[in-house]
Parts: structure tokens; sequence; C-alpha cells
């Protein structure tokens, strides 16, 4: 019998497969994200997130440094302050410490993008990620303190500056202040399409910002909806967005594909701690193949239409590719 079709032609080994291989994951696509703290006399290890801490500036720079010599190109900087108070005053102060944590990788022989996290959660006492009036969240009084920790991290040298409160018209307020403080050239990568996910506990575990009454329903999108992110996202698009992230990534590859075929600007998506957690805790218990695992994931979101991946694994599997 002559078959006409034989697709296991172009599986037969591995040389043909990584011949006609679709989709490529390099370094080049991987963001590292790290947490400094400003109360760390050491590196803390994060209990939910296993092999992640909370850095001293001087731990952050060797660890960066780690970073750069396996091939990531990119950081993005979370910070824990010392003290909280109702307006964030930490977030956009002089002295803050992603302020002096981008000082002073600016300052060493690291060669990095460095990219900023712009919100107020880490910052309040009550871990909301806006000033308060009662339990509500005031969204227009709110957008001149992000406006000005954007500002803040520009001055202190980061290249790109990234808010994910995702408080109506902030895009627009903070390109604004970055254009009139001299700051054109700042990059801004908006969390566009943020959900309101039960995936995130191991950060706000890791960040120590979990909202001391409430939730975050009343800005971040319901996990049900997918015609909004496009929405979201071209209203930012239209606000000034240098690029766009979708946050969480595993759970939402429905919503990278539709915003691809929409959007002309850099696709990013954020791994986040919840999906980091679920595979560290399968691994340790010998369930999975770890490596293989996190490849696999992360391959499916670049299939998906993703251009950059921000993944608490990106210093290992820059590592692996090599």
């Amino acid at each position: 019998m002559t078959m006409i079709e034989r697709p296991r032609r172009l599986r037969r080994n591995a040389l043909i497969r990584d011949l006609v291989r679709e989709t490529k994951l390099s370094s080049d696509d991987l963001i590292q994200p790290y947490f400094v703290s400003e109360t760390a006399t050491e590196p803390e290890p994060i209990s939910s997130m296993p092999g992640q801490m909370r850095h001293t500036i001087e731990s952050l720079v060797a660890a960066c440094t780690t970073s750069a010599q396996a091939g990531i190109k990119a950081v993005i900087l979370f910070g824990i302050p010392d003290e909280k108070d109702a307006e964030g005053h930490g977030a956009d102060a002089d002295d803050g410490i992603v302020q002096k944590a981008i000082r002073a990788l600016k300052a060493s022989s690291v060669e990095l993008l460095v990219i900023s996290d712009v919100c107020l959660c880490e910052y309040t006492d009550h871990g909301h990620c806006g000033l308060l009036e009662g339990e509500e969240i005031l969204n227009d009084e709110s957008l001149e303190r992000l406006a000005a920790t954007a500002v803040s991290h520009a001055e202190a040298g980061a290249d790109m500056v990234a808010p994910s409160d995702m408080l109506d018209g902030r895009i627009a307020v903070i390109r604004e202040a970055l254009d009139e403080a001299g700051y054109e050239q700042i990059g801004l990568i908006s969390y566009a399409v943020k959900y309101a996910s039960a995936f995130y506990g191991p950060f706000r575990d890791a960040a120590q910002s979990a909202p001391a009454f409430g939730d975050r329903r009343s800005h971040q999108m319901d996990p049900a909806n997918r015609r909004e992110a496009l929405r979201e996202a071209q209203l930012d698009v239209e606000e000034g967005a240098d690029a766009i992230l979708v946050k969480p990534a595993l759970a939402y590859l429905d919503v990278v594909r539709e915003l691809r075929e929409e959007i002309d600007l850099p696709l990013l998506a954020y791994s986040v701690s919840g999906e980091y957690a679920m595979i560290e805790a399968a691994a340790a218990k010998g369930w999975i193949d770890r490596q293989a695992v996190v490849l696999e994931s992360l391959l499916s979101m670049k299939r998906a239409g993703v251009d950059v991946i921000m993944t608490y694994h990106a210093t290992e599997v820059a590592g692996w590719l090599r």
C-alpha cells in the first residue's frame, strides 16, 4: 500500500525535529523577576516559592550578574520597604528600596535592561493598589502617586517602567509625567490585561503585599472575561503603552492568542508565582520531569503568540538553552 501522507517523516529523529520546529525559545525571550527588601540583611528564602529570595541590594547585584552571565537580557524589580503607610510614600521616595536597587545595578558592571514594577500595593499599609476612601480605591486621585513613582524610577536609572495597578487612565498620566520630566525615551510596559487571579498567592507572600481587607476585583479583570481584555489592551495602546502584558500566563493563553491577532505592539506574558509554585511542588514530589515541564509551559506561551515571558525560571532556563 502506498501512503500519500507521512507526517512522521518530519518527526523521525532529533535533527529533523529541530530543523522544522515552528516555535523556538531563546534566552532573549525571558525576563527574570527579582524581589529586593529593605529589611533583609541577607538573602531570605521565600517558603512558597522554593529557590526564590528576598534579596539585599548586594545579593541582588550578584544574582543579576548570574542572570546576565546565563544570557538573560532583562530583569524586573519588586521592592519591599521597611515602612508602609496609607499613601505608600516609599514607592516614589528618592531613597526607596527600588530606587536604590536600580542605582546599584546601574553602577555595577552588569549589563541588563532594568525594568521596574510600578504599583502602590507593596508600599501601602492596607495592601491595595491606590489611595483609599473608606474601603474604596480612589482611581483618579491615585494616578498622581503612580506617575510620581514611575518618574522616580526613571530618575534612578530604570530603562523601562511597568505599571501593574490596573487603574483606569494610568498609562496616559504616567506617559505624560515621564515626558514632562524629560524621560520621553523611557519605555512603558503596561500590565494591560491583569486578571484578579488566585495564582498570585505566593507573590503576595514574597512581596508582603496581601490586602488587609477585601480583594482587588474592583480593578483587576474578572477571570471569566475575554472580550474585555481586548478593550483594555486597546485603551492602553491609545494612551501610549510601548508593550502590552497579560498576567497570569498559562490559564489565559486564549486571551494571548486573541491579543496577538489584534495588537501590533510587543506582547508579554507573566508566568506568575502560582504557576512557578505548582511546578516546583510537583517536581519536589517526583511527579513530573521538572525541566521538561518548565520548557513545555514556556513553549506553549510562545506558541500562543507571546514575544517575551516574565518567569521565575528565566535564569535557569537560559542556562539550559545554552
